[in-house]
C-alpha cells in the first residue's frame, strides 16, 4: 500500500540525517566507506516471492482510488455525468465542485482540476505495474503469475487512459527524466499494447481464485477485458467486423468458462453488504479498515462516492439512507427511458421524492417533516431524482471500525464488469461482426428475464423479439437500450455513446448549454496544462489523425 511507501519515504529521511551527522563528527575514510544503511534498495528489493507480491499489491492499489491529489476521480462519476444519464448537482451553488460543473457542461479547458488527478492515477498504476513485469529476475510459478497479473493492470491503465483522453502515450518500460517529451500513440499503437497485455495474461492467469484471493485478476477477467477492449476498437476503426468477431470470440469463452452467472434478483447487487457475488467479473475492492484523512486522499481505501453522491438533504427519518453531498443527479431522460415493462430495473437505479417520502411514512416516520429539503439542491441540475445503485445506507456510519471520517470509510464494491455486461458486449459483438442475431437475441433475452423480477419469469416477459417488433427496432437499437437500462448509474454510458459516435450535441437537445457547448473534440477530456506544459509533445486534445 502507497501508506506503507511514504512510512518508508520517512524512514529513509530520517537515516539519512542520521548519516550526515555521523560525517560531520569523524569524518575520516572509514566512515566514509558507509554500507547502505536501509532495508530494501530498488536493486534488491525484487528478490523473492513475498518481495514482488507486494509490489503487485502496490500496482492494485490506484484501481481503487475514488480519491485521488484532492479531487474526486471516480471513472464512474466520470461515466455518468458526462452524459445523459446524470447532472454534476451539489449544493444550490455552482460554486460546490466546480471541476465536475464544467465537466458536465462541456465547458472544461485544461486548467480544470480534475484532468492531473485522473491522468496521474492511471500512469501511476502503470508504473507500478511495469516495476513488477520488469524489476526482477525470479522466474517462479508465483511471480510469473503476479506478472501476468501486473499485465493485466498495465493493460487496465492503458485502456482507462484511452477512454478518458484518447490515445495517450503507451509505457512499457521504466522511464527517466530524458524520456519527458514522449508523443501520444496512435489508437492503433495503443490497442495493440493492450491487447497484446491481455493476451499474455489470459495464458498464465488461473481460472478460478480461492477466498482470499477474490479481487485479482482472473483468466475470465482478462478475457472479458480483452472483449471490450476490442469491441470499442472495432467500433472506432470504423465498425470493423473482424474486431467485433474478435471481441465475440473473448466474450464466449467467458460464458463457456462457466465461472459466472446472472443473480437471481437484480436489487441484489446493490443492497449493503453485497461483494463479489457470482455475476462480478470485474470489481473494484473497497474496505474501512483504514481511517479516511482528509489530508491523504490516495490513502483513503473506501469508497468516496457513497457520500458524496447520497441524497442531498434527505431527513433523518428514512429508514436506510443517511443523507449525502447529492452528486450524480439522473436525468429525466434516463427516468424516461426504461419502457413500462422495465420498472424493476428503473427502481433499482433510481428514486424519486414521492417515493422517498413514502418509503419515510412506511417506516412510521411522521414526524421527519420534509422528507427532502430542495432547497439544499442545485436547482440547475435538481431533476426530482436520485441514484440508488451507490447508496449511502446508515449502516456504513456503524462501520467505522478505526476511526477517521466516517464519511471516508464506506467500504461498497464498484463493479467494473458485470456478468450481464459480458451477455450484451457479446451479443452486440455478434450482430455487428458476423456472428448469429439469433445467438446474440437468446443472451440479451437472458438478461431481461432477470430484469422482470426475481423468480422465474419463463414465458413472462417480454423478449427482445417482441420488444423490437412493439418499438420499430432494429437489432442494434435493442442492444442500445438495454445497455443504458441495464447499466445505468454505473459508468459506460458516456463510453458507449463516444465509442458508438453518438455523443453529438443532438443528444442534449432539450439542455442548450451542454448541446452548445459539445463539440466533437470535446468527447475526449483535455490533457491538463500541468502536463502538457512539461511533456510538451503531448497534445491537449488528440488529433484526427491518430485514429487512422
Amino acid at each position: 500500500m502507497n501508506y506503507g511507501l511514504r512510512k518508508f519515504k520517512n524512514m529513509k529521511a530520517f537515516k539519512i540525517i542520521i548519516i550526515a551527522l555521523i560525517l560531520c563528527v569523524a569524518c575520516s575514510e572509514e566512515t566514509l566507506e558507509v554500507k547502505p544503511v536501509n532495508q530494501y534498495l530498488s536493486e534488491n528489493f525484487y528478490s523473492t516471492n513475498e518481495q514482488v507480491y507486494a509490489a503487485l499489491i502496490a500496482a492494485y492499489d490506484p484501481i481503487g482510488w475514488s480519491m485521488a491529489f484532492g479531487q474526486w476521480v471516480s471513472p464512474v462519476m466520470f461515466g455518468e455525468i458526462r452524459s445523459d444519464n446524470a447532472n454534476a448537482g451539489g449544493d444550490p451553488s455552482d460554486n460546490d465542485q466546480p471541476a465536475w460543473q464544467e465537466l458536465d457542461d462541456f465547458r472544461e479547458t485544461n486548467t480544470n482540476t480534475l484532468l492531473q488527478p485522473i491522468y496521474r492515477k492511471h500512469y501511476i498504476g502503470v508504473f507500478r505495474a511495469n516495476l513488477v513485469i520488469l524489476q526482477t529476475e525470479l522466474a517462479t510459478p508465483e511471480v510469473e503469475r503476479y506478472k501476468a497479473e501486473a499485465k493485466f493492470l498495465r493493460a487496465y491503465y492503458h485502456f482507462e487512459l484511452f477512454r478518458h483522453f484518447g490515445p495517450l502515450p503507451v509505457v512499457t518500460e521504466l522511464l527517466t527524466p530524458d524520456d519527458i517529451n514522449l508523443e501520444r500513440s496512435t489508437m492503433t499503437e495503443m490497442m495493440t499494447a493492450i491487447t497484446d497485455d491481455l493476451k499474455a495474461a489470459i495464458d498464465v492467469l488461473p481460472t478460478t481464485l480461492s477466498d482470499v484471493e477474490v479481487g485479482r485478476a482472473s483468466r475470465g477477467t482478462a478475457q472479458a477485458l480483452l472483449g471490450k477492449v476490442y469491441l470499442y476498437w472495432a467500433d472506432l476503426d470504423g465498425d470493423d467486423p473482424a474486431k467485433f468477431d474478435l471481441a465475440a470470440q473473448y466474450l464466449q469463452e467467458v460464458v463457456n468458462s462457466g465461472q459466472y452467472a446472472l443473480v437471481d434478483d437484480f436489487s441484489t447487487l446493490f443492497d449493503y453488504g453485497t461483494k463479489n457475488p457470482i455475476e462480478s467479473v470485474l470489481e473494484i475492492q473497497h474496505t474501512n479498515l483504514w481511517p479516511g484523512d482528509w489530508g491523504w486522499f490516495e490513502g483513503i481505501e473506501a469508497n468516496g462516492i457513497l457520500q458524496l453522491c447520497g441524497i442531498r438533504g434527505l431527513c433523518s427519518g428514512h429508514p436506510e439512507y443517511a443523507a449525502g453531498w447529492g452528486f450524480m443527479l439522473p436525468t429525466q431522460d434516463l427516468n424516461d427511458h426504461f419502457l413500462p415493462d422495465d420498472q424493476y430495473r428503473r427502481d433499482v437505479a433510481i428514486v424519486s421524492i414521492p417515493e422517498l417520502t413514502q418509503e419515510v411514512a412506511d417506516a412510521g416516520a411522521a414526524d421527519c417533516g420534509v422528507v427532502v429539503d430542495i432547497t439544499q439542491v442545485n436547482p440547475q441540475d435538481h431533476t426530482g431524482f436520485w441514484q440508488q445503485k451507490f447508496s449511502n445506507y446508515k449502516a456504513y456510519n456503524g462501520n467505522n471500525v478505526n476511526g477517521g471520517d466516517p464519511n471516508l470509510t464506506k467500504d461498497a464494491n464498484t463493479y467494473a464488469i458485470r456478468y450481464a455486461d459480458v451477455l450484451l458486449m457479446l451479443a452486440e459483438a455478434m450482430h455487428r461482426g458476423s456472428g448469429s442475431d439469433g445467438n446474440a437475441l437468446t443472451y440479451i433475452d437472458m438478461v431481461r428475464e432477470r430484469a422482470a423480477g426475481p423468480g422465474d419469469n419463463t414465458g413472462s416477459f417480454k423478449t427482445g423479439q417482441t420488444i423490437m417488433t412493439e418499438q420499430n427496432w432494429t437489432l442494434l437499437d435493442l442492444i442500445w437500450y438495454e445497455r443504458r437500462a441495464e447499466l445505468a448509474g454505473e459508468g459506460d454510458r458516456w463510453y458507449d455513446l463516444v465509442r458508438s459516435g453518438r455523443a453529438t450535441s443532438d443528444l442534449f437537445s432539450g439542455d442548450p448549454i451542454r448541446s452548445g457547448n459539445l463539440d466533437p473534440q470535446k468527447v475526449w477530456i483535455p490533457v491538463a496544462l500541468e502536463e502538457t506544459s512539461v511533456a510538451h509533445q503531448i497534445s491537449t486534445y488528440p488529433e484526427n489523425e491518430l485514429f487512422q
